[in-house]
């Protein structure tokens, strides 16, 4: 397997244990993988009110993570919500940016309200 394969499968499976993590907490999931121009956005979730953008990063610790979310993507994460919110007017909540690190072993840690 290819190293970019490998780097999509890592992420896909970041995604969809992030995805259940949110879901054992109550969440809805509202959207995976949500393009627009800008961009994407990697989960979309509805949980108590607020709607959450979270950007999921496979890595081997948080601090790996963090690193990876630099100003440029934080801007790009803000343009995608701008548009999803635009497109679902009806949505009247609060809003948040979570960033979902989660490990080679399959342990996520959620930093809520991430972007700096």
């Amino acid at each position: 397997m290819s190293k970019g394969s490998t780097a999509f499968h890592n992420g896909m499976a970041a995604e969809e244990i992030a995805a259940r993590t949110y879901e054992a907490r109550g969440a809805i999931v509202l959207a995976r993988r949500w393009k627009v121009p800008e961009g994407e956005i990697d989960l979309i979730v509805e949980l108590g009110g607020v709607i959450i953008f979270a950007e999921v990063k496979a890595r081997k610790t948080m601090a790996a993570a963090m690193a990876a979310l630099q100003p440029r993507q934080q801007a790009r994460l803000v343009a995608c919500a701008e548009q999803y919110l635009a497109k679902h007017a009806s949505l009247n909540a609060n809003c948040r940016f979570d960033l979902c690190a989660v490990d080679q072993a399959g342990r996520i840690d959620i930093v809520e309200n991430a972007l700096g």
